[in-house]
Parts: structure tokens; sequence; C-alpha cells
């Protein structure tokens, strides 16, 4: 393996873990991805049902644009990329990404549930907005579409290559009662992204929590 390779390995480690302790990556849920070639495309991205909490550099597979295996990784341990490899692959091509991160959170997983019908969540007025790549104000409205989950993986895929380029603007999108993705041109703006978009998501489900109660003690008063 080239230490470039090594480097990235070490460092999808290193968010995937900070990642799980923040309660983003529980179990063997999410999975992460970065770019080490890009012609030919390759990337090191994480295995399938690995424990994000005890992920090793070890454990990192290569995958081409197909989502196959290059080769073994670095010291021979069995594995298989990630399921949702194509999607990975599809954000990579369609955007440009250096880097791609899933999370499992639980305030994500619920709003794309209750936006679902929406196609979409849209985020505005908050002043985390402007750590999102291109934006310099808060009163950037964010839409963060919606697509329903799927096991077939290539059809999934190509679902998700629609949206993208349907929502040219956008950085991130949400699986259905599964989670989120968002990207960066890097592993450091990816992180970022999912820290932001985290935060965003809480937020605008507190406050649907706050109205509600509020509306309902107006009620009963």
């Amino acid at each position: 393996m080239s230490e470039t390779f090594a480097e990235i390995a070490s460092s999808l480690v290193s968010l995937a873990r900070g990642l799980h302790a923040r309660g983003w990556l529980l179990g063997t849920s999410g999975n992460l991805s970065a770019v080490v070639d890009r012609e030919p495309l390759r990337l090191a991205i994480t295995p399938s049902g690995a424990e994000k909490g005890e992920l090793t550099a070890a454990q990192i597979l290569l995958i081409d644009e197909d989502s196959q295996p290059v080769q073994e990784n670095s010291q021979g341990v069995p594995g298989k990329p990630s399921d949702e490899s194509p999607l990975h692959v599809t954000v990579v091509k369609a955007r440009g990404a250096g880097a791609v991160i899933h999370t499992h959170s639980v305030w994500a997983t619920i709003l794309s549930d209750v936006h679902a019908l929406e196609g979409g969540v849209a985020i505005e007025g908050y002043e985390m907005l402007k750590g999102l790549h291109n934006v310099s104000t808060h009163l950037h409205r964010e839409r963060i579409p919606i697509i329903d989950n799927s096991q077939d993986m290539p059809a999934l895929a190509n679902t998700l290559n629609e949206v993208l380029a349907q929502y040219p603007d956008a950085h991130a999108c949400l699986l259905r009662r599964h989670g989120l993705y968002t990207w960066g041109r890097d592993l450091k703006e990816a992180k970022r992204h999912v820290e932001i978009l985290e935060f965003l998501l809480e937020a605008l489900g507190h406050t649907r929590e706050l109205t509600s109660r509020r509306s309902n003690d107006q009620w009963q008063s």
C-alpha cells in the first residue's frame, strides 16, 4: 500500500472514532471514504459491518469506481467494502468530492422521516450555515433533499445521482429513516460539514419539539 493510502486510512479511523463518540456512528452504522487517486478513481473506504468505535487502519479497503476491492488491505485483514460504496462513488463523481461521510444520528434519522413527503428539509437563518462551503451569510437557505432508502444499491445510486443533479447547491442528502450523507473537498471539510449539518438538524428538531409543547401548553391553559 502507498504511504498516501496509509495516511488516509489513519485519518478515516480517527474521524470514525470521533463521530462514534458523538453518537453519530453507533455500532456498525455509517461509513466513510476518501479519494486516494482520481485517475483511475480509487477510494479508501470503511468495511461492511465494522464497529466504528473500534475501527483500525488495517480494516480500511481500497476500491475502484465499480466499488470493487483493488487489493487486500494493508495487513491482509478479511473484509468487504461497505454495501453503500456505490453511493460514495456517485457523490465523488457528481460533486468532485474528496471525501464522503454517512452518519446515523438520531435527529437526521427522525427528520428524514418527518419531512419525507416534502421531499427535503429547508434550513435558513442560522449563523452555523456559514460553516458550509461557499456560504457567507446566515440568510442562506439550505435545502437538504430526502430520498427513500432501498437495499438495491445500484438503483439507489442512480436516484442519488439524479437528486444531486436536481439540487446542485445542496451540501448533503438524507436517506429516509436512515441518515445523512455529506461530503467535502477533503476529509477536513467533510468533517466540518457533518458537524454543521448535525447541529442544524438537531436545532431544527428541538425547535419543533418546543414549538409543539408551547402550543399544547397554550391550548390547555
